[in-house]
């Protein structure tokens, strides 16, 4: 049962209050206010005149009261911007004074705890989107992780940090958790174990995480966070926020330095004891997915959008909003929806998408009719952080630059695969990974004659596929404007090929490079080619 947290911290609410009232009556400056309301997870926005909320959901699962909610304070604070997170989370935007103030004393009360959504915290603990329900997966991570995140949220008054730990759980084929990029990433094996992997981030200096342990019992894997959180404290620099995070402890102390004191910690964990999980075995978990449902479906349902279940007769919908960006009403018609069906519930993927899970086959194939503004094509699944139009630190509007790549594209109607989803983020911290994507962006400005100008470093050649993981080529300085354009004539020009993005990318050396020419500021690009990708041995050779 998950612990709660809200005596704990009810007494915070009266500072945030206190600290809130004196930055919207000019008191404090945004740099002060953000040191201390991070902590929050709350953020002024750029210009300060409006708030943002975020709401840890653990493994990015809503319940049906979770959902209820949400629901009723999207309508009561009359919120217009819902944005889902690469983190699994839940972010409100445009709020007042207020609304941040009574809307954060709602999710306390109702037992979301947004302390350590930002700032120099444990962050939401992720895991598998589909996480109990996916064909073929190797056990149910889900409980773990909120076991993780109880134990984290317990060390946020415990524990001071250099900066921001993230921790996840994997169990798809597909690690859509990117395990391999987090501070400490668990991956489950078929012998129901873990695989542990630490010290991993993007941003600058991307760094791929080093295998820190292999067959780890889940009912460890708090002496495993322990152990990564006393490394952390023990050797991460409290003095320069930029080289505060756990992947440049692999430059400071060296990859084998690392992992002996990562080890080292763990050992002293273990002796102390007093952390281990009970009960190990998976069959002695409360069962919370229905392993079939007596009544089989008539029919097998048509959408795309449509995933079977390992659970018989059921089924997952894939919705993909633009942006991530959830219009309000969704809410309350999925509310409404999920009234009448027996077992469904809602998960947010690191992918800006919400999966509503454990539907029969007609359910299913309602919430497709709910859903009219999911993405229709491959290219749609594109991804953008909320971008500068939002955040305080954010260089560009990568909101509205993916809007711009959307019109530009969908009215080509390219054949599926011609153009993979891109992911844009607004600026160098890789809210959206852009470095791991075949095809990234990343917000700041270009010199020209006129003077500074919106751009975005272009990357190509990135890939997120456990055992295939490599970071994209930075492969030049794209004015904004230029890339709407750049995308279709690339997609028209795979179309014309007849093959896929990877496959012309393959087949066609050097071509991509005489199409970026084009488009980029007036620099060449690097030549990318097959096998010209960023060495193994720059960003480590761990395969999760």
């Amino acid at each position: 049962m998950a612990i709660d947290h809200t005596a704990e911290f009810s007494n915070d609410l009266k500072e945030f209050q206190k600290m809130t009232e004196k930055f919207y009556q000019k008191e404090l400056t945004v740099p002060e206010y953000k040191h201390f309301s991070g902590a929050y997870g709350s953020y002024a926005q750029r210009g300060g005149g409006r708030s943002m909320l975020r709401l840890r959901l653990t493994g990015g699962e809503i319940t049906r009261e979770t959902l209820s909610f949400l629901t009723d304070c999207i309508e009561k604070y009359e919120i217009d911007l819902a944005h889902l997170t690469t983190c699994q989370s839940l972010q409100f935007h445009n709020l007042t004074e207020a609304q941040v103030c009574a809307l954060i004393e709602e999710a306390f009360g109702f037992g979301i705890i947004t302390l350590g959504g930002g700032g120099d915290y444990p962050r939401n603990v992720m895991a598998s989107p589909l996480s109990g329900l996916l064909p073929g997966e190797p056990f149910d991570v889900l409980p773990y992780a909120r076991a993780a995140a109880d134990y984290l949220v317990g060390q946020i008054k415990t524990v001071r940090l250099p900066r921001k730990l993230k921790v996840c759980f994997s169990n798809s084929p597909t690690d859509e958790v990117h395990a391999a990029f987090r501070d400490l990433g668990f991956v489950a094996r078929d012998n129901h174990t873990f695989d542990v992997y630490c010290a991993g981030g993007l941003g600058r200096n991307p760094r791929l995480g080093l295998k820190a342990a292999s067959g780890v019992k889940p009912s460890r894997i708090l002496y495993h966070i322990k152990a990564m959180i006393d490394t952390f404290t023990a050797y991460g620099n409290y003095e320069n926020r930029g080289r505060a995070r756990t992947r440049f402890l692999q430059e400071d102390l060296g990859p084998e330095g690392l992992l002996r004191a990562y080890r080292e910690k763990l050992e002293n964990a273990l002796a102390r004891g007093g952390l281990e999980l009970s009960p190990d075995k998976p069959s002695d978990i409360p069962k919370v997915y229905p392993e079939h449902f007596p009544k089989q479906t008539p029919h097998l349902p048509a959408s795309p959008r449509i995933l079977p279940q390992k659970q018989q007769g059921l089924y997952a919908v894939l919705y993909k909003p633009a942006g991530g960006n959830v219009p309000p009403e969704r809410f309350r018609q999925l509310k409404n929806a999920l009234a009448d069906m027996a077992q469904a519930s809602l998960r947010i993927s690191p992918a800006q998408c919400l999966y509503v899970v454990n539907c029969r086959a007609e359910e299913a194939e309602e919430i497709v009719r709910l859903t009219p503004d999911s993405a229709r094509s491959h290219f749609a699944l594109s991804m953008a952080c909320i971008g500068a139009g939002i955040c305080q630190v954010g260089a560009r509007d990568s909101q509205a630059t993916l809007a711009a790549c959307l019109d530009a594209v969908e009215p080509l109607k390219l054949p599926e695969g011609a153009l993979p989803p891109i992911r844009i983020s607004g600026c160098p911290s890789s809210c959206c990974a852009h470095q791991i994507a075949p095809l990234g962006f990343r917000g700041g400005v270009c010199q020209t004659p006129e003077g500074p100008r919106p751009a975005y470093a272009v990357y190509a050649g990135g890939c997120e596929l456990p055992g295939h993981v490599r970071f994209g080529e930075e492969l030049g300085i794209m004015p904004e404007q230029n890339i709407p354009a750049f995308l279709a004539e690339l997609g028209k020009t795979v179309a014309a090929a007849g093959s896929t993005y990877e496959q012309w990318l393959s087949r066609h050396p050097g071509e991509l490079d005489l199409l970026l020419k084009k488009y980029l500021n007036g620099k060449p690009a690097k030549v990318l080619s097959a096998g010209s990708f960023t060495p193994s041995s720059q960003v480590g050779s761990q395969k999760p």
